[in-house]
């Protein structure tokens, strides 16, 4: 199980912070094993991340939960907001970074953007919203009024 911890936090670094430009700040996660206790912490800069182990270092925020339970949202098949009302796991500082947590791990299994559903049901309803009708200008003039 450590390794796929390892796997986890390693592609995390490698990958970068999708989605997180705007975002600075630590978070430690405190993942429990049977026989001992891991410290993980996620260091934030503008969206580049670093990771280091076993770093007991103050953080922004810590997350405590079993290694089992992250591994389930690391993989998507739990996400961590829901998780955390349920008290699935505990977060220790600002809340931010709870919320941060949807764009760290992956989306759920076979999860679609709305548009590609979209798209595949309704196969032209997306190239008549950006085509005008007939005889109309693409973008109103002046205004904001229709000429």
């Amino acid at each position: 199980m450590s390794e796929a911890v390892r796997d986890f936090f390693d592609g995390l670094a490698e990958g970068g912070g999708r989605m997180l430009r705007q975002v600075s700040g630590t978070v430690r996660f405190d993942l429990s094993y049977p026989d001992r206790v891991e410290h993980w912490l996620v260091s934030i800069d503008q969206g580049r991340i670093t990771v280091s182990r076993d770093d007991v270092a103050d953080a922004d925020t810590v997350i405590c939960t079993d290694a089992q339970f992250f591994l389930r949202m690391a993989r998507g098949e739990v996400k961590p907001l829901p998780a955390w009302l349920r008290n699935d796991f505990t977060a220790d500082g600002e809340f931010r970074f709870v919320v941060m947590l949807e764009r760290l791990f992956a989306p759920p299994p076979n999860a679609h953007h709305p548009r590609e559903v979209a798209a595949r049901q309704h196969p032209h309803a997306l190239a008549e919203c950006r085509q005008p009708p007939p005889g109309e200008a693409a973008f109103p003039a002046g205004d904001g009024e229709p000429q």
